[in-house]
């Protein structure tokens, strides 16, 4: 018998697209998706290659935007496990609206198709140096986040970054390359604030020291107006996290004769109910990485939590010296001081020995311990190193005269990551000059990750 045909509406086999995100920094941020849309014209058979993101208009209107979309974007990935991802999800469709527009100027990409799409993109974690834990045990947010020096420390605990935020853009560059996630903009803003979830238990801040004016005034919450203090304190006085970890340079501790952190301590304290346990000074050095460099570390407990004592952590036994982080591969020439740079050198410390002062270039011993990493010349300057192995001196950048052979050179940017306890892993993925910078700038690790630890099981006890 002849089996009877029949009229059957053929379907639709969904099609599988790669499209890739990209950033103005030209940082790729590729995540695979298996549309199961019907997008009528609309049909993404193809890759959005960096060529299509290069174009002026979309930089313009990138950077002309009042918000921060692709934050937001890279948040609601970061955070598609958990509830937290929902806070994001409005801007994360925008900006994939916003791609979308871009490569398909002809077609109108509703909300809707956006949406569905977004819900089907997967992050991949895999292509990620420092991915989260996929099963965290805390939440924090990681405010004037540098390149991540305090979420390396937290996310080795298991700790999960659910906001963050950092001005500059070349670190924003770095911290995106290593966490996948692009930070949002300048914390001083409403704007950036708003982004902010609620929820989170740890609020981390490196934030820079300024003055108050608080001349015949009590140094309260008030007198804090116009530095960046009081946006930290205006972010813990609203979302009420369980503990605060802010980190800063050891100058704090006599800025403004004591007025400035004798402030910060009332406006905790007092103003914002948290308790606040003397503020200790950190030695990175005594915590694992031969850099001697010495921050004040500020901890806080919001009161009814109950928390009435908080120990810092102790040094630990290892004392590393310069060797541990020293390249084991010959260094480029270009890290090679040239004859005349060196002459001027000792001529500059000269000058100031003959006046009593201290100052000058300094070459530390491979048994030794480093000077501070900070940016500028001086942070190179006082971390000069002896290196023998160089056998190719034809310079491969201008100077002046000729590359020296006394073996004198300066640190890498790898090996001043080392200093600052960051893993060889680390992508650095901007200019020395930059990077230089960054490190400079950044905190010691280990010392975060000691301190952050006794944070987490003060936490745990609760």
């Amino acid at each position: 018998m002849q089996a009877k045909k029949t009229n059957r509406t053929k379907q639709r086999v969904p099609k599988k697209a790669h499209i890739a995100f990209f950033h103005p920094q030209n940082d790729i941020f590729s995540v695979t998706c298996e549309l199961k849309l019907n997008l009528t014209k609309l049909l993404l058979k193809e890759k959005i290659s960096i060529e299509n993101f290069e174009d002026k208009k979309f930089k313009i209107r990138l950077i002309e935007s009042d918000k921060d979309t692709e934050a937001a974007f890279t948040h609601y990935l970061h955070n598609h496990l958990n509830g937290v991802s929902q806070f994001y999800k409005p801007d994360a469709i925008e900006h994939v609206k916003n791609l979308f527009e871009y490569k398909f100027p002809e077609e109108k990409i509703s909300n809707t198709v956006a949406e569905e799409a977004l819900q089907y993109l997967i992050f991949q974690q895999e292509n990620i140096p420092f991915p989260a834990p996929k099963k965290p045990d805390f939440k924090f947010i990681d405010l004037f986040a540098g390149i991540g020096g305090f979420r390396l420390a937290f996310q080795n605990l298991k700790g999960i970054c659910v906001f963050t935020s950092e001005w500059y853009k070349y670190s924003k560059q770095t911290y995106q390359a290593n966490f996948g996630e692009f930070p949002f903009g300048d914390i001083t803003k409403k704007a950036s604030k708003n982004y902010i979830p609620d929820g989170f238990d740890v609020l981390c801040a490196g934030f820079p020291c300024q003055a108050f004016s608080i001349a015949g005034k009590r140094g309260g919450f008030e007198d804090t107006r116009g530095t960046l203090f009081f946006d930290v304190a205006e972010i813990i006085k609203k979302k009420k996290p369980k503990a605060i970890f802010l980190e800063n340079v050891k100058g704090l501790r006599s800025h403004d004769k004591g007025k400035t952190l004798a402030t910060i301590l009332n406006v905790l304290r007092e103003d914002l109910g948290y308790f606040i346990p003397e503020p200790q000074i950190m030695n990175a050095k005594e915590f694992g990485v031969p850099q001697n460099r010495e921050r004040i570390f500020i901890v806080g407990f919001r009161k009814d939590l109950g928390v009435t004592e908080f120990e810092y952590p102790k040094p630990v036994k290892k004392k590393p010296t310069l060797e541990d982080i020293l390249e084991t591969e010959t260094v480029s020439v270009k890290y090679y001081l040239s004859e005349t740079y060196v002459n001027t050198l000792r001529n500059h410390k000269a000058r100031h020995e003959s006046k009593g002062n201290g100052f000058g270039y300094e070459i530390i011993p491979n048994t030794g311990t480093a000077n501070a990493v900070v940016c500028g010349g001086m942070g190179r300057e006082r971390n000069l190193v002896y290196d023998f192995r160089l056998e190719d001196f034809t310079p491969v950048t201008h100077i002046t005269g000729e590359v020296n052979r006394e073996g004198i050179r300066k640190m890498t940017p790898r090996e001043w990551a080392r200093l600052q306890g960051f893993p060889d892993d680390y992508k650095i993925v901007v200019s020395d000059a930059q990077a230089y910078k960054q490190f400079g700038n950044s905190v010691a690790v280990p010392a975060i990750q000691a301190t952050a630890k006794k944070i987490i099981e003060k936490l745990k006890t609760l």
